[in-house]
């Protein structure tokens, strides 16, 4: 059945005739749009990071307060990246995949412009909170949306287009912020994203959420997700399989200069070149990981295989016999492609779940994860004091890996996965 441009098609429904139909449903509006906000939304989530420095030196601050208050700015971020996931997840499955997409880059694109005048630490805290919470929306939803409207056969290329140009953002923030000043980046995130805002007029809201709001069912409530045990395990197995990503980037990145000090490398390790390098090399991984899952007609495969290569590259980094700086950087590279199953971790979690859940699920699973830097580290932390830096990372490397495959394992197969269907309630 042919769709028009402007109505919402059940996922399945359009045919595939070869690559010119594969190029021309993959570059639909609601694609596009999808993936173009989540990399602003990658933009901003990064750009703090990149300007932290300037940024609070340029207020007045010094010496330890520049950390303090940084680490204080990222979790006041954190916090709201996890209020606002679970707001966006229920306001998706209630109202619709676009309430999310419109709603969530509208608060991030104006907390971005008001980054831009901050003049006060307090200001600067209040505000990153609330870019959190939009930031919070925007994965999810597109996710969400991507695999609704999609063909089955091809939704892995949809989501892995989405994941792709997201992390392309947080380049481009890197490289934004380089050229300007850092209030005139803020400025640039904000603005990018109300262009943004003004594309996505147009874009049409999934037949499938469109088919299960007229049925007679709970959509948005979160509370399904604990109230049964085998929905409940599903939902937890899902968060789990992310653990070695953000722990790559919670750690290994984030420490790098410490963890190179350790090492006795050559000279002393850049944490900036570390993340863009980690980056860089995670878009790859992501087109790669999609790639492979297509070919092979399985997302657990090239999961289990992106997680076992984290793991292997995890080693070399911090067992190679090498004081090479450059070397560290090129493992740096590796741990970055490794982390390219984001694409299929999110992509996972919204086929695992039926349309009254699936954007609650979309958008709560990837800052729950998120959220697990924080735990991570400060078991890091804690270790360190008695094992060393080295063994406390290795230990935290050996313990993410188990209880991801695991979590793997236990979890069905979603590549062919029909996604018109809803949780059952009656079976809390």
């Amino acid at each position: 059945m042919k769709q028009p441009s402007d109505t919402a098609p059940i996922e399945g429904e359009s045919s595939m005739t070869g690559k010119t139909s594969v190029a021309r449903e993959l570059l639909r509006l609601p694609v596009v749009v999808a993936a173009l906000g989540y990399l602003v939304d990658m933009y901003d989530l990064f750009l703090f990071s990149i300007v932290r420095v300037p940024s609070l030196t340029d207020l007045g601050l010094s010496g330890s307060k520049l950390l303090e208050d940084g680490v204080l700015m990222l979790n006041m971020q954190m916090a709201g990246l996890l209020i606002g996931g679970i707001f966006w997840g229920i306001l998706g499955d209630k109202k619709g995949r676009l309430s999310v997409l419109f709603g969530s880059i509208l608060i991030y694109s104006l907390a971005n412009i008001a980054n831009g005048f901050v003049q006060t630490v307090p200001q600067y805290a209040v505000l990153r909170f609330i870019a959190g919470i939009g930031l919070a929306g925007e994965l999810g939803a597109g996710i969400t949306l991507v695999s609704e409207i999609l063909p089955r056969k091809i939704r892995g290329y949809g989501t892995t287009l989405v994941a792709t140009l997201g992390v392309f953002g947080a380049i481009l923030a890197y490289f934004v912020a380089d050229i300007f000043a850092w209030r005139a980046s803020y400025f640039i995130g904000g603005g990018l994203g109300l262009v943004l805002l003004v594309m996505r007029v147009r874009v049409f809201e999934s037949g499938i959420f469109l088919k299960a709001k007229t049925a007679d069912v709970q959509r948005g409530n979160i509370l399904m997700l604990f109230n049964n045990k085998e929905r409940f395990f599903r939902y937890l197995k899902c968060i789990l399989v992310g653990l070695p990503i953000w722990f790559v980037v919670g750690v290994l990145i984030t420490f790098s200069p410490e963890l190179g000090e350790a090492m006795n490398l050559d000279g002393p390790v850049n944490a900036g070149i570390a993340v863009i390098l980690s980056f860089a090399s995670q878009a790859f991984g992501n087109i790669t990981s999609g790639l492979l899952s297509q070919y092979t007609q399985s997302r657990k495969k090239i999961m289990g295989l992106f997680i076992l290569m984290s793991f292997f590259f995890s080693l070399l980094y911090l067992l190679l016999p090498t004081s090479s700086v450059s070397v560290f950087y090129l493992l740096c590279v590796f741990l970055g492609f490794s982390n390219g199953y984001w694409t299929l971790f999110v992509t996972v979690a919204a086929e695992l779940f039926g349309t009254n859940l699936r954007a609650t699920v979309a958008t709560t699973v990837p800052n729950f994860v998120r959220g697990a830097v924080i735990p991570i580290t400060m078991l890091f932390l804690y270790l360190r004091a008695d094992w060393g830096i080295i063994n406390s990372a290795l230990a935290l490397a050996v313990l993410t890996t188990l209880i991801a495959l695991l979590s793997l394992w236990t979890l069905n197969e979603t590549f062919h996965k029909d996604l018109n269907y809803n949780e059952d309630a009656s079976k809390d």
